[in-house]
């Protein structure tokens, strides 16, 4: 029920609460914490390498030994979870996209070596066959190049079962086909992963902002210039991705995702509000990197346009943001927890 404050000027002056520091901080209606963030990473096969992604500066490829000295520092930051996303060599591309249940294969083998190493840092698991397939697209396709519902479903309940078997804290089906949700889940319990969480890829749209991600992970050049518009959806729908929400959370997702990010923080508020279930948004590549040009170029300024950026998505009613600034935040807010400890060790007896 919506209350009607009645007050007119002066009487009711709003900028009152505005005009100090400390009335400001105690009217903030929303906080971001490291709690609030979850960090992709790309890992490499081989070892020892660390690959720059030219369109994601500050963003690199690394090695699985490289990339557990950085999810070390990453859980003392205090970051609860990363997002592992795998960069294959082509040879290991194919139509059925055998590679993405290998259970040697490069996510398996990371998952395994993260748990080991950092056993208190939720990993989390793209379960999709777009790094697997030699066109790009996130599953198996006809002579027509049309995604099959079914026969990639059961791809990816054998992908999400390999993870499962690795260790994965989340598997995250990225691919938006219909029914996928419930076969992963029936099959998790049906193996014994009963306590593996599904992270359901939701509400994911048909956008431009992912081109740098695809760039990343070697898939931009198997698409070949294709789209995705037969699964993910169409960006003028806003029921759509409720029914979306709705069938997933039925089958038997613990979470749900809204993807991209800013651009669809509306999607973010329905579900939350309206569905009331544990709700994620991904600030995605594209996002990233239209702040990190802007910033790097001195049109916007860096530390206060990210934290208002992730901040919205707190707003909005996210739980969590995925977001490639989440190292970079974590650092900040060590800093300024720091700061706040070294200022309480100097007060006067």
């Amino acid at each position: 029920m919506s209350v009607s404050i009645q007050g007119a000027f002066p009487g009711r002056r709003m900028r009152r609460i505005r005009k100090h520091d400390f009335s400001r901080r105690l009217m903030s209606e929303n906080q971001l914490s490291v709690n609030d963030l979850i960090y992709p990473m790309f890992v490499l096969m081989g070892k020892n390498r660390r690959e720059t992604v030219d369109s994601m500066p500050g963003i690199e490829r690394l090695s699985i030994d490289l990339l557990l000295e950085e999810a070390a520092y990453l859980a003392k930051l205090g970051i609860p979870a990363i997002a592992l996303f795998p960069v294959v060599s082509q040879e290991f591309k194919s139509e059925l996209a055998e590679e993405a249940y290998n259970p040697e294969g490069l996510v398996q083998t990371a998952v395994r070596a993260l748990k080991s190493h950092v056993p208190e840092l939720g990993v989390i698991t793209d379960v999709a066959l777009d790094p697997f397939t030699i066109h790009g697209q996130d599953g198996i396709i006809d002579d027509e190049g049309y995604v099959l519902n079914d026969i990639t479903t059961d791809i990816l309940i054998k992908q999400a079962l390999s993870h499962a078997e690795a260790g994965a804290d989340i598997v995250a089906p990225s691919d938006m086909m219909d029914g996928r949700i419930g076969a992963i889940r029936e099959a998790l319990e049906n193996a014994g992963y009963i306590n593996t969480q599904i992270m359901a890829y939701s509400a994911k749209y048909a956008s431009n902002y992912y081109g740098p991600f695809r760039n990343a992970v070697g898939s931009s050049g198997n698409l070949k210039g294709g789209d995705k518009k037969t699964y993910q959806m169409d960006p003028a729908n806003s029921d759509e991705a409720l029914h979306e929400v709705a069938m997933d959370i039925n089958e038997g997702a613990d979470m749900v995702m809204v993807k991209p990010g800013m651009p669809y923080l509306d999607i973010v508020r329905r579900v939350k509000s309206e569905l009331q279930v544990p709700t994620y948004a991904y600030q995605v590549s594209g996002e990233y990197a239209m702040h990190m040009a802007a910033i790097q170029n001195g049109w916007l300024k860096e530390r206060e346009t990210i934290m208002e950026s992730l901040l919205c998505f707190k707003r909005a009613g996210a739980d969590g943001v995925l977001t490639y600034f989440a190292k970079t935040v974590a650092e900040w807010l060590a800093q300024d927890a720091a700061e706040r400890a070294e200022c309480l060790q100097q007060k006067p007896e």
